[in-house]
Parts: C-alpha cells; sequence; structure tokens
C-alpha cells in the first residue's frame, strides 16, 4: 500500500498559509513569491535562472504531465527557491521524457507542494504585490509561526546583486543550434552567412537565447556578468549581447554599468530582459519595481513603429521607468509597450547601434511572435561592420527583416 505524501507549508510573509503536500526535495525554501500564467514548458521555467530568489506558482492546473529531459532544460540546474502546483502527475505521459519532475527537483535539492488554491495565492500576489514566503516539506519544520516569522525576516530582491550569483564562472564557446526536431519533419535553414562572433554577457543567461543567436549567424562566447569591456573588445567581438537575469538590475555590481556604457561607444549591443535594464540604466534611466511583475507566455507587446502586438513571453518584476529615460539627457526611443500597463517594453539608441526588449523574443516556453528581434540584431550587427552609420533606432523602427 502506498503511503499518503508528506504535508508541506506555503507561507507569506503577511501570516497568509497555504496547506498541502509535498514533492521534490525535503528541505526549506524562502523568496519572493510570485506567478506564471504558461500553460505549458513548465521545465523550462523551472531552469530559468531569472528565478533564483524566487517561489514560483503554476496557475495552470496539472504539471508534470510531460515529465522532464535534458534538452528542455534552460540552464545546468533550477535556481528557484520552490516550485508551487494545483496538480502534479507523477507518472509521465510523453516520449521524450526521461524523469518525473518530483524526482528530479529532489535531485537538485528544490521543495514542491502541490494540492493548494492557487487561484487563491495568485488573487492574494495581485492583490497585495509581491511579498517573501517560505515554502517547507521537512517533515520537522512544519510550525507555521515560526516559518511565518522567517518569511518576515528574509531580504528580499531589492538592492541585490543576484546575476553574480547565476553567472558562469570562466567564459565560454557556445555552438549548439536550436533541437532539431522528429524524424519527416521540414528541415530547417542553414544559419546565414557570414558568421559574425558576438560576446554575450551571462546575467543568469538562457540556452534558448545562445541557440537562436547560433540560428541566426551569430558565433557565441559568453563571458561572466563582471568582465570589464577591456577583456571583451581584446575578443575583437563585432557585436555585443546582454542576457536576462534574475532580481533588482539596480542591484547588479556597478563595474557592469561602465562596461556597458565603455562598449556602447565601439560595438552594436542588443539587450534581452535584465539587459535591457542595464542598458536604460547605462544610460541614464531608472528601473521601478512592479506590484507582481509580468511572468508567462501571453503578455500582450505592442512594436510601436509597426503597431503589431506580439503575444510575447516575459518575465520580469522591475521595468525601466520612462519618464526617467526621457530626462536622462540620451537620444533614446521608446519602441515597445506593455498594452496590460503601459510599462517599457523595449528601446533604442537614435545615434548609436543599441537597442533592447523587455521580455523574450527567444521564448522557451511561449508563442515565437517576437522571433524578429535576433534578425534586427543580424542586420544592425551586418550594416554596422560594413561601415554604414546605423542605429538602433533605425532598426528598431519599420518592417521585418
Amino acid at each position: 500500500m502506498t503511503s499518503p505524501p508528506p504535508p508541506a507549508l506555503l507561507v507569506l510573509a503577511d501570516g497568509t498559509v497555504y496547506r498541502g503536500t509535498a514533492f521534490g526535495a525535503r528541505a526549506v525554501g524562502a523568496g519572493e513569491v510570485c506567478f506564471n500564467t504558461s500553460m505549458t514548458g513548465y521545465q523550462e521555467i523551472v531552469t530559468d535562472p531569472s528565478y533564483a530568489g524566487q517561489i514560483v506558482a503554476m496557475t495552470y492546473t496539472q504539471i508534470g504531465n510531460v515529465g522532464v529531459n535534458p534538452a528542455d532544460e534552460e540552464s545546468e540546474r533550477p535556481f528557484l527557491s520552490g516550485f508551487v502546483v494545483k496538480e502534479l502527475f507523477e507518472q509521465p505521459s510523453s516520449w521524450r521524457s526521461q524523469e518525473n519532475l518530483d524526482r528530479y527537483l529532489a535531485r537538485h535539492g528544490v521543495p514542491g507542494i502541490a494540492g493548494l488554491d492557487t487561484r487563491a495565492l495568485v488573487r492574494r500576489i495581485r492583490d497585495v504585490g509581491f511579498q517573501m514566503g517560505v515554502l517547507s516539506t521537512d517533515p520537522e519544520q512544519q510550525d507555521e509561526a515560526a516559518l511565518v516569522e522567517r518569511a518576515r525576516s528574509e531580504p528580499g530582491l531589492d538592492g541585490r546583486d543576484m546575476a553574480s550569483e547565476v553567472t558562469c564562472s570562466e567564459p565560454y564557446l557556445w555552438s549548439e543550434g536550436r533541437w532539431e526536431g522528429i524524424a519527416g519533419q521540414c528541415p530547417r535553414p542553414e544559419p546565414p552567412t557570414p558568421t559574425f562572433r558576438v560576446v554575450a554577457y551571462d546575467f543568469g543567461i538562457k540556452r534558448n537565447i545562445l541557440r537562436r543567436l547560433v540560428e541566426n549567424g551569430f558565433e557565441v562566447t559568453v563571458v561572466p556578468a563582471r568582465t570589464p569591456a577591456e577583456e571583451v573588445l581584446a575578443r575583437e567581438p563585432d557585436a555585443v549581447f546582454l542576457s536576462n537575469g534574475p532580481g533588482d538590475p539596480a542591484g547588479v555590481d556597478p563595474g557592469v554599468f561602465d562596461a556597458v556604457r565603455r562598449l556602447a561607444d565601439e560595438k552594436p549591443i542588443f539587450g534581452i530582459c535584465l539587459g535591457h535594464q542595464v542598458l536604460g540604466l547605462a544610460l541614464g534611466g531608472r528601473t521601478r519595481k512592479l506590484k507582481f511583475g509580468h511572468h508567462g507566455g501571453n503578455q500582450p507587446g505592442q512594436d510601436l513603429s509597426t503597431k503589431k502586438v506580439a503575444i510575447c513571453a516575459e518575465n520580469h518584476g522591475y521595468a525601466v521607468d520612462a519618464d526617467s529615460l526621457r530626462s536622462a539627457g540620451e537620444p533614446v526611443e521608446i519602441t515597445h509597450v506593455n498594452l496590460n500597463d503601459g510599462t517599457v517594453e523595449g528601446l533604442a539608441h537614435k545615434t548609436r547601434p543599441l537597442f533592447s526588449v523587455q521580455y523574450h523574443p527567444e521564448a522557451s516556453p511561449g508563442p515565437n511572435d517576437a522571433s524578429y528581434f535576433f534578425r534586427r540584431f543580424r542586420e544592425l550587427v551586418a550594416r554596422h561592420k560594413a561601415g554604414e552609420p546605423v542605429t538602433g533606432a533605425e532598426v528598431a523602427s519599420g518592417a521585418e527583416v
């Protein structure tokens, strides 16, 4: 006879307590509680380094039904502090599955809780905003009052340099393209030529971003977050990429902004997510925290030049402040906005080859509506290398390339 799963608790700093059953590791995880509205791609979410320091709740009810496999990992391991689901599937139904989600999280030391009312949890976060929480699957640590006190004493994400906690330790080359797919499907096109060299700053980079860069004809070298500009320039790149990553952009090491400002004088730059925010701060803007952030694969992002709306994959709790960009003195154009709340989702420089986007054009998980950003980056680099005085705003305006 199978024994029932052990109990688990999720408590919030405001004293709210949610009871469920444990899966994953028998441990206690603390972090900022957020929710993700994606209906697929839970493994990509679990392994996205941008969730470092957070407990993630899935709004979709059935999680674990396709198991996990190495090809869908977005990093070397999960970085999140805990995982919250309504219903856990312990027996996957997928030919690609190599392990169930329960064992995968246990192997990586991540606690999970299932069986709680995720609708009530999401409503709580939407009403009161982000707050710290503690998830305990440890049978010896199920005292609600003690866990609430711990949640109240945990440091939040504000002001913390989370990028330095998830970045790589040494530079490395990346050459893998997108998943080849299955027998019988239409072959993917070959990457365009010529190949351009790009140095990618790892603030918590997702592997599918690297795959997309390769697919668009880039030779990719990944470097740690605190790599000085001189070391990047010594590699003689054609361009620089600023990656996604976790936490508060204002908490990133000040040397990163110095490096970006130096590189912006010489090389084309493209930033995604945290990289977008870092570029905005380097250009004199400010960032602010959102009430509960944008996390999911169904966010509407509008390109202000074409007026087209893309359904986007997003994962961020901070945003670049539009007014601060306008008053910074740099000729920066806001190129994209989120239609739900009007926040800045893209910017481009009017005199230099710099542009960035807040959401995730590489998806994984999510729709591919915004994948054109990688083609725009290639166009920017190609024209700059050819000696044209091309700007980020010029490439960011008009139709797809």
